[in-house]
């Protein structure tokens, strides 16, 4: 990893300058009403269109990839920007741009890093859930051909998205899923035919702690190729100082056709900028 952030620092303050600064100049400008505790905010991160305003690091370590033992690490910045667009609506803004750096993942194929391809998603979702209790929100999701050095699919894509989830007391479950369809781009690329699958249940304890299990099922149906992890994670809510933030880490479980990692590990760190 000490490799890749000297590799990348570019890239690095890119992301930071596009995403930090407009996020942070939209919460201070939010009034405030009286912090969230610290059970309230775990709460809402377990749910994916609650009206919170964060920016996940998602950092995934694969080992064992491939015939010669490979390495990967995926580092996700997913910000989160939720906006009220009526009284009763909201709109959820999810971006997914993921930072690759991976050793012989293909064999004796040396070392490739850089950007994968970029997934957004805009979810309209109610204000209050309904009445028995379901909180959900559908939309667009968008895929965007930003990958460099052969790490994406070289197309645009488009396709829906829905996310549906129930909360009972300290308990979260729910599921969210997308599919795309490529619409545009390398001709000499495959086409994206793709099903995204992500259910999920938590539970939330006094201080701010969680656990969280959830599956990660990508499926390619034009090639019949399956690729999935499990992830279980143990998170806390902390405060830096005057900033929230949250941090996660667990292991990952491989399965399927197409992935062919032997095991792996999760480590996300969230800045929260509650409203």
């Amino acid at each position: 990893m000490r490799n890749f952030l000297h590799d990348q620092p570019r890239v690095f303050l890119i992301v930071l300058l596009l995403l930090f600064s407009p996020l942070i100049s939209l919460a201070q400008e939010e009034e405030q009403e009286g912090a969230p505790s610290a059970e309230e905010l775990a709460k809402k991160l377990q749910n994916p269109v609650a009206s919170l305003i964060s920016v996940p690091f998602q950092g995934n370590f694969d080992f064992g990839v491939g015939p010669d033992d490979g390495r990967r690490f995926t580092l996700n910045v997913q910000p989160v920007i939720p906006l009220s667009i009526s009284q009763d609506w909201n709109l959820i803004a999810r971006v997914i741009l993921p930072i690759t750096t991976q050793n012989d993942v293909f064999g004796n194929s040396g070392r490739q890093t850089g950007l994968g391809d970029m997934v957004a998603s805009a979810f309209f979702s109610p204000k209050e859930p309904t009445s028995g209790g379901l909180i959900w929100g559908a939309g667009p999701v968008f895929l965007v051909p930003t990958a460099t050095d052969d790490l994406g699919t070289k197309k645009f894509g488009i396709g829906p998205t829905g996310v549906v989830l129930k909360q009972i007391g300290d308990i979260t479950v729910g599921a969210l899923a997308n599919h795309i369809w490529s619409v545009a781009g390398d001709d000499d690329m495959p086409d994206v035919n793709s099903t995204f699958l992500q259910p999920f249940v938590a539970k939330n304890f006094a201080g701010g702690y969680a656990i969280t299990l959830n599956t990660e099922l990508t499926q390619s149906w034009d090639y019949d190729a399956t690729s999935g992890t499990i992830n279980l994670t143990g998170s806390k809510v902390i405060s830096l100082g005057s900033q929230l933030a949250q941090v996660a880490l667990g292991p990952r479980i491989p399965y399927g056709n197409a992935n062919t990692s032997e095991w792996g590990f999760r480590a996300v760190f969230v800045l929260l900028f509650p409203k």
